[in-house]
C-alpha cells in the first residue's frame, strides 16, 4: 500500500456526526489537494445508538476488523439518550475501540482563539494553549458498562473499579513529558503537571509515584503536581500558566469538557486518542441529536481533530506534506477567527455548518493564508 495513500476508517455515528464528518472530510481533501504529497480515503462504518436499534449491534459486522487494519479511525459523534441498554447506559462501541487497540493517551488541546466569547474577564484568558492528557483505557472507566466488569452489580449495591497499571501509566507519563518538549520546541511553556487525587487513594498515589519515577528521564522539562479539586479551581483562576496536565481517565473526562468551556464550547473541542499502533480521533463533543439535521452544528472540534489526525499519519507514514495540510488547516481557522470570518451558530453568530465549511474551503484556497502556513 502506498505510504501517501492513507486508509480511514470513518465511523459518523450518531445525531450531528454525519454533517460534522462530511464537513471535515471536504477540508481535509481540499487541503491535501493544495499541499501535494498525499490523499486520503475514506472508508465508512455503521456503528452507534441508530445502528444498534436497528439491528441490535453497536458496531456493523467486520467493522472492528476493518477499523484495525486501516492506518486510522476518524469518528464524528456516538450516542442517543433516547436508545439506551437495558441498564440504563448509552450505546458506546467507541469506549471499547480504546481498549481494543489500546488508546492510552487522550489528547484533549484547550486553546484560545481571537474573537470568541471569553469566558474569564483576565486579559491573560487570550493566552490559554494547553493540552488536557487523559488516560483512556483505565482508570474509573475500567468498569464502563460496556466492559461488563463491575465486581458488585445487584439491586443494592454497585460497585466500579478504579484500575492504575504501572505498564500504561508509564507510557501515557513518558507521552506527556515527550509532549511538552514537542511543545516546549515551538515556544511553549514546556511543562507536565500530573493531575491526581493522590491524597486520598492509593490507586492515584501509585499514579504520581510512577510520574516521579518517569519525570527523571526528562529533565529539561519542567513539571509539578496538582490535586483535581484544586485543578478545577485553577482551571478558572489561571490556566495560562499550564501547559501539558496529564491525569486519569474520569478526571480527564471532566477537566476536558470545563477546558472546552474556557475557549468558547464544545464545538472547539478536538481530541485524539493515541496508542502504540493506533489511533483514534474525534471531538470531544456529543451527538447534540437537539440540532441534528438543522444546519446549526459548529463542525471546528471535528476538523480540528483531523489535524490531530494528519500529524498523527505524518509522523506514522513518513510523509511531511500532512503535517503541512495540518497547518494549513490550523492557520486558515486563526485567520478565520482573527478577522471574524468565522461566526458559529454555538457562539451566537450567525454560521451553521454548512457555511462555516463553506468559507473554510475559501480560506484555504486563499494565497496569503497558504504563505503564511506553508512559508
Amino acid at each position: 500500500m502506498n505510504n501517501n495513500e492513507f486508509q480511514i476508517a470513518t465511523v459518523p455515528g450518531d445525531g450531528i456526526g454525519k454533517d460534522i464528518v462530511s464537513s471535515a472530510i471536504s477540508i481535509v481533501d481540499l487541503s491535501s489537494k493544495i499541499t501535494g504529497g498525499f490523499k486520503c480515503e475514506w472508508h465508512m462504518i455503521k456503528a452507534g445508538a441508530e445502528y444498534y436499534s436497528l439491528t441490535g449491534k453497536d458496531v456493523e459486522p467486520g467493522g472492528e476488523k476493518k477499523a484495525d487494519e486501516l492506518d486510522s479511525i476518524f469518528l464524528g459523534a456516538i450516542g442517543l439518550p433516547t436508545v439506551r441498554h437495558k441498564d440504563g447506559t448509552e450505546i458506546c462501541p467507541h469506549l471499547r475501540f480504546r481498549e481494543m487497540f489500546g488508546l492510552y493517551a487522550g489528547v484533549r488541546p484547550v486553546k484560545a482563539y481571537k474573537n470568541i466569547p471569553n469566558r474569564l474577564s483576565n486579559e491573560l484568558s487570550r493566552n490559554i494553549d494547553l493540552i488536557i492528557l487523559r488516560e483512556s483505557t483505565e482508570g474509573l472507566f475500567y468498569t464502563a458498562a460496556v466492559h461488563n466488569r463491575c465486581p458488585v452489580e445487584n439491586d443494592n449495591e454497585v460497585q466500579d473499579v478504579m484500575r492504575i497499571t504501572r505498564s500504561t501509566t508509564e507510557k501515557l507519563h513518558d507521552f506527556a513529558f515527550k509532549l511538552a518538549r514537542q511543545r516546549k520546541n515551538k515556544g511553549k511553556l514546556g511543562k507536565v503537571t500530573c493531575v491526581d487525587k493522590a491524597n486520598v487513594f492509593r490507586s492515584q498515589a501509585f499514579f504520581r509515584k510512577i510520574f516521579d519515577e518517569r519525570k527523571t528521564s526528562f529533565q529539561d522539562i519542567q513539571s509539578d503536581h496538582c490535586y483535581v479539586d484544586a485543578m478545577a479551581l485553577n482551571l478558572i483562576r489561571n490556566p495560562w500558566e499550564y501547559d501539558v496536565m496529564v491525569m486519569e481517565n474520569m478526571f480527564g473526562d471532566i477537566l476536558s469538557d470545563l477546558g472546552g468551556g474556557l475557549v468558547g464550547g464544545m464545538g472547539m473541542a478536538s481530541c485524539a486518542e493515541i496508542g502504540d499502533n493506533h489511533g483514534l480521533f474525534q471531538p470531544a463533543h456529543g451527538s447534540a441529536p437537539d440540532i441534528m439535521g438543522q444546519d446549526k452544528a459548529n463542525p471546528l472540534a471535528t476538523i480540528l481533530s483531523s489535524t490531530l489526525m494528519l500529524d498523527y499519519l505524518a509522523d506514522k507514514k513518513n510523509c511531511p506534506n500532512a503535517a503541512k495540510s495540518s497547518k494549513l488547516i490550523e492557520t486558515a481557522i486563526e485567520v478565520g477567527f482573527e478577522k471574524n470570518k468565522l461566526r458559529p451558530v454555538e457562539f451566537g453568530g450567525d454560521m451553521g455548518t454548512q457555511a462555516i465549511t463553506k468559507e473554510l474551503i475559501d480560506l484555504l484556497k486563499n494565497t496569503n493564508v497558504q504563505k503564511e502556513a506553508l512559508n
